[in-house]
């Protein structure tokens, strides 16, 4: 059904209408009522009187047609009732009103500004159709003009303190700031002094630069409700957030005189003092508050986490372990708690110990991830075993899935367990989450990566990894290391591997690692003399060479001649890890074999 209403709406303007008619309708009936549309007396009339009635009686059948599809949410049909109703009935004020209800709401404010005029003209003494014109106006953005309307609505009407909140929103938004305090001190005169009135009127007079009325509204809230800390901390923060601190101690101390067992008042004067460099009493009014059970876990780990990190450069060891003690007897199972223990243990060196706060946060809540975060790279840092590290990054991606960092933990962790078509899975959703986002984790992931599908087999994809980090990061010296040796042992573009091996053993001439890979890509280039050297310098500076080294001697040996020689080293290597599976065969035929 298309409808022109004056040519200024769209074919269908009711498409956006929110769903929630029923309450209007039932409104609109009641409004309705009483019109004189259902009224047919039983007595004789003029043929004028009759047309005129017959008219009244097909404009309520219209009506009600267009409440019952209103009910159903069939717009367009109840506003062509509507519609109808009105060319019957044109000085029924319910008509026009419900034809501005259904325009506003379709946001064609114009046209429904005009029907709401005339709802008011014909019943001036309704006060919803007083209310629809400023609602109209709200939509305008002409604050102002709806103001105006509440303020004669108020002015004319009873019982109509309840809109004094709207008409002072109303004054704000139009920024008559006099005209909203009067509004506010009317709504206060009706509803007392609350919290809602005296913020809104604080944020007038901090708009206004007077700090002064801000505080007396502040002052009038503490006196109307006394004993709330929370109101007495709002205030001190306006006169610490204004430079007024020694105002603000002599309020706080003052309502500490009267509601001595307040730890917030407490915790309050340490920040004040703190601010005025008396750190002694700060403290002694911080520790007063940790004692009382009453001050919530939550505040107290927050607390002590700004106050650890304060004193990193000059700690107080005996204020932190008295805190300390407190936190832990009066909430022994709290989460935020064993993360802020955790945090100092941290932060003093002591990782073991933090790990053990850390790993009792998650035992509580699981879903913590700064906790996680924080267990994770320790485990790492302290090199626990990868299957260990594995069940917190599972929990880590079960718990937070769109984390890339979490993802990439766990890929780590399944290649430090050779479990490699897992890894690859996890390492492949932390670089598809990530994006490119966090270059340094797709630098770290690529690399896992790489080594994850070089094991698999998928040489040519782990190599186009490798060449990807080295784009991000030319130096990344575990890439340079893997990618070289692994070049030597497919014995392919080896003058890339020597200079990327070489670029590590300049670099780190110490490094057993970097020297037995640059031995092994010297070996491939058949240059048996530089390999014997690097080789050597590798084994002397490995505590405990692992057995591929010891295999790698004996054939660089061989390659020289040294048949007896490199036989004992291949003997060396026998049970050791990461030889080549044939060492065996070089040790029973004496015969190098690749």
């Amino acid at each position: 059904m298309n409808m022109n209403i004056g040519g200024a709406i769209a074919t269908n303007p009711f498409r956006n209408i929110p769903k929630n008619a029923i309450l209007s309708c039932l409104l609109s009936l009641v409004l309705f009522a009483g019109t004189g549309l259902d009224a047919f007396a039983q007595k004789k009339i003029s043929r004028k009187e009759k047309k005129q009635q017959q008219k009244e009686m097909l404009a309520s059948r219209y009506f009600v047609e267009g409440q019952k599809f209103l009910l159903l949410e069939e717009y367009e049909k109840a506003y062509f009732y509507f519609e109808k109703a009105l060319e019957q009935n044109p000085e029924e004020a319910a008509i026009h009103f419900k034809m501005a209800e259904m325009l506003s709401r379709a946001n064609k404010l114009d046209k429904a500004l005009d029907f709401a005029e005339n709802a008011v003209d014909l019943n001036p003494s309704n006060k919803y159709y007083h209310l629809m014109i400023a609602e109209i106006y709200s939509k305008q953005k002409k604050a102002k003009e709806a103001a105006e309307v509440i303020q004669t609505l108020m002015e004319n009407g009873e019982n109509t303190q309840q809109y004094i909140l709207e008409l002072a929103s109303l004054y704000l938004a139009s920024n008559e700031l006099d005209k909203a305090l009067v509004a506010l001190d009317e709504a206060e005169e009706h509803y007392g002094v609350v919290e809602q009135l005296t913020a809104q009127k604080q944020r007038i007079y901090f708009k206004k630069n007077d700090l002064e009325s801000a505080v007396k509204e502040g002052e009038k809230l503490i006196e109307a409700h006394p004993g709330n800390a929370e109101y007495v901390l709002a205030l001190v923060e306006i006169l610490f957030n204004n430079n007024k601190i020694q105002r603000a101690i002599k309020l706080v101390e003052e309502n500490m005189e009267v509601y001595p067992d307040q730890p917030e008042l407490n915790l309050a004067a340490f920040t004040l003092y703190n601010e005025k460099n008396e750190p002694n009493k700060a403290y002694e009014f911080l520790v007063k508050a940790f004692a009382n059970p009453d001050l919530d876990a939550e505040t107290k780990a927050r607390t002590f986490s700004e106050v650890s990190r304060e004193m990193r450069s000059a700690p107080n060891f005996e204020l932190l372990n008295t805190l300390s003690n407190y936190m832990e007897e009066q909430h022994p199972g709290n989460v935020a708690i064993q993360a802020a223990l955790g945090e100092r243990a941290l932060m003093m060196g002591e990782k073991e110990e933090a790990l053990e706060y850390f790993q009792s946060a998650a035992a509580i809540t699981p879903a913590d991830e700064q906790v996680l975060q924080n267990i994770i790279s320790l485990k790492f840092e302290l090199q626990k075993d990868y299957q260990e590290i594995e069940a917190y990054t599972e929990l880590a991606t079960e718990e937070f899935p769109d984390k890339p960092e979490f993802w990439f933990f766990d890929g780590t962790a399944k290649v430090g367990q050779k479990k490699f078509e897992e890894a690859r899975g996890s390492l492949e959703k932390s670089l598809a989450i990530n994006e490119g986002k966090n270059r340094q984790l797709e630098m770290m992931t690529l690399g896992q990566l790489g080594d994850a599908l070089h094991y698999l087999e998928e040489k040519e994809a782990a190599f186009e990894a490798y060449d990807k980090v080295l784009e991000i990061s030319p130096n990344n010296e575990h890439i340079l290391n893997n990618y070289a040796y692994f070049l030597s042992l497919e014995k392919k573009d080896l003058e890339k591997a020597k200079k990327m091996s070489e670029k590590l053993v300049k670099k780190f001439p110490e490094n057993a690692t970097y020297l037995d890979t640059h031995a092994w890509v010297m070996f491939q280039l058949g240059n048996y003399e530089e390999a014997k050297k690097y080789m050597e310098k590798a084994l002397e500076h490995q505590e405990e060479p692992n057995g591929v080294m010891y295999e790698h001697y004996g054939d660089i040996l061989y390659k020289l001649g040294k048949e007896k020689e490199a036989l004992v080293y291949w003997k060396k290597a026998e049970g050791l890890e990461e030889t080549s599976k044939f060492l065996s065969e070089k040790i029973k035929h004496k015969k190098y074999y690749e």
